[in-house]
């Protein structure tokens, strides 16, 4: 095994909102954003820049990037492997840096999909000519998607990535799009590809046997075995179509702490600080109106708490005795008030004291009431833009970037 990475590619803003009955505001997408920077993910999927109604806040998340205010973490978009939506692409999206251009691979997609309309070798001229209109375009990276992978016979899904490592591609995506793998069958097929086609491959899991994050761990060690840097697609909270994505924090421990990978792989894993784990699942919780599950790992309420005689006494005495890790490495542990007295809140029918004393708790001061007022007006629109009281995270990104935040909430038909 050689010294290769293992880097986490976050999709929540992506394939994690394209969830049935769940989606996020632009706001809250780009917090998520900053939130994943903060915590060190390597690259977030934060779009797609065909999609007339992300154009304001992909082009204004790109914007925060070059500031260096979203940095140093990679916004990468996706799009069909056509060369329309490429062009499309840049074109709309002009200072997208990095792209996932998707085919489907698999005979059961191609007939069910395609109606037999298109064949294996159609297939392989579709994504040939949607990469190399990318790399003339001058994307910086440009990863080459085989949805339905997991179902996709192996010899055509070698030749499939050959000739993406041949036209340019930065590495392959592996789609186990039905959760279909399971971890002993991943392991073989990534070592397989990666050591046949000498080209980087992420891992793109679903859940819906229950595997997603198994599988993920067990296809990055297959890369990393088969002499190439693995990058494991990733929702917060496991979000995601139908059963759900491999969790972000469970594919971390899972790489950190599990028998298999702490002593030998964990070391390759991208820098990540955990403590930041906590407060990002809680608001992405939070902005999805979806409860954290009590048995979440790590983040979960129940994921510390001990109540058998025979677990709490042996908690007390030591806590690996039944704990893996500690919940401080997670941002766990501090105490949380809840107000119970008075409460002022602003929102988009509050006023100007009510929205002073707020921000005055945030230690945010403006230099005259012009200025406060007009970042009232934006509070109301985001309050009016996301349907929910405003976190302190997103009052605090509003008055520190109100043109941007501006820019963020406008949608035009």
């Amino acid at each position: 095994m050689s010294n290769h990475k293992i880097y986490i590619l976050d999709v929540t803003n992506r394939d994690g909102v394209q969830t049935s009955r769940l989606g996020l505001a632009k706001l809250e997408k780009s917090l998520l954003n900053m939130l994943l920077n903060e915590m060190g993910i390597f690259q977030s999927e934060f779009g797609f820049p065909n999609t007339r109604h992300e154009l304001n806040y992909l082009n204004a998340n790109i914007e925060l990037a070059e500031m260096g205010v979203l940095a140093p973490m990679r916004l990468a978009g996706w799009t069909r492997a056509t060369v329309s939506d490429v062009k499309e692409a840049r074109h709309l999206v002009a200072r997208l840096q990095h792209i996932n251009i998707s085919l489907s691979t698999s005979d059961q997609m191609i007939q069910g999909k395609f109606g037999g309309k298109k064949s294996r070798d159609d297939v392989i001229l579709m994504m040939v000519a949607a990469l190399k209109c990318a790399k003339d375009l001058d994307f910086e990276t440009v990863g080459v998607n085989a949805e339905d992978a997991s179902r996709t016979d192996m010899g055509f899904l070698i030749e499939f990535c050959q000739q993406a490592r041949e036209n340019g591609a930065n590495r392959i995506r592996y789609c186990d799009t039905l959760g279909y793998d399971e971890p002993f069958t991943i392991y073989q097929r990534i070592k397989t590809l990666v050591e046949k086609t000498k080209l980087p491959c992420e891992l793109h899991c679903h859940n819906d046997l229950g595997m997603a994050v198994a599988c993920s761990v067990a296809g990055a060690k297959g890369c990393l075995d088969g002499g190439q840097d693995a990058y494991i697609n990733t929702t917060v909270n496991g979000v995601g179509e139908r059963a759900g994505n491999a969790d972000m924090l469970s594919v971390i421990l899972a790489i950190q702490k599990s028998s298999g990978f702490e002593n030998d792989y964990s070391q390759f894993l991208q820098k990540i600080d955990l403590t930041k784990s906590y407060k990002l699942a809680k608001y992405a919780a939070y902005s999805f109106g979806l409860p954290i599950p009590v048995f979440q790992v790590g983040v979960g309420d129940n994921a510390f708490a001990h109540e058998s005689g025979i677990h709490a006494d042996g908690a007390l005495k030591a806590r690996r005795n039944y704990e893996l890790y500690d919940c401080e490495d997670l941002g766990r542990g501090q105490l949380e008030f809840l107000e119970t007295g008075r409460k002022i809140t602003t929102g988009e029918y509050g006023g100007i004291k009510g929205f002073q004393h707020v921000f005055g708790k945030l230690d945010i001061e403006f230099k005259d009431e012009t200025e406060a007022r007009e970042i009232l007006d934006m509070v109301r629109f985001a309050n009016v833009h996301t349907q929910k009281p405003l976190t302190e995270e997103e009052l605090i990104f509003i008055a520190k970037y109100p043109a941007i935040a501006k820019k963020i909430m406008t949608v035009n038909p």
